[in-house]
C-alpha cells in the first residue's frame, strides 16, 4: 500500500530532524501520515458505502495535512528538495486515488 511506504519515508526522514522538534513537527507529521493507512483499514471494515467514504474524508484530510508539513520542512530546510518532491508526488497519488475511490462509492 502506497500510504503505508509513505509512512515508513516519514518515520526515516524525521529522524534526522532536530531533538526539539520531537514533540512538535515530529509528532504531527507521523500522526498525519500513519493516520491515512490506519484510517483507510478502519473503513474497510465498516459495514456501508457511506461509513467507508467518511474514512476515507479523514484520510484525505490527513493527506493534505502532510503536505502541509512537507512544505513547512522544505521552507524551514529540514528537508531536501529532492526529499519534499518525492513525499509531495507520493502525497498526490495517494490524494488522487482516495478521491477517486470516494466518486466510485458514491456512484459518480
Amino acid at each position: 500500500m502506497k500510504a503505508h511506504k509513505l509512512t515508513l519515508k516519514i518515520f526515516d526522514i524525521t529522524k534526522s530532524f532536530p531533538q526539539e522538534e520531537k514533540y512538535r513537527i515530529i509528532s504531527q507529521m507521523q500522526r498525519a501520515a500513519y493516520s491515512i493507512p490506519s484510517n483507510f483499514a478502519e473503513g474497510c471494515g465498516r459495514q456501508s458505502d457511506k461509513d467507508f467514504d467518511r474514512f476515507l474524508q479523514i484520510c484525505l484530510g490527513s493527506a493534505h495535512e502532510l503536505e502541509y508539513f512537507a512544505i513547512l520542512c522544505k521552507d524551514l530546510g529540514l528537508i531536501s528538495i529532492e526529499s519534499y518532491s518525492g513525499f509531495i508526488e507520493d502525497i498526490n497519488i495517494i490524494k488522487m486515488q482516495l478521491f477517486n475511490l470516494s466518486k466510485k462509492l458514491k456512484g459518480l
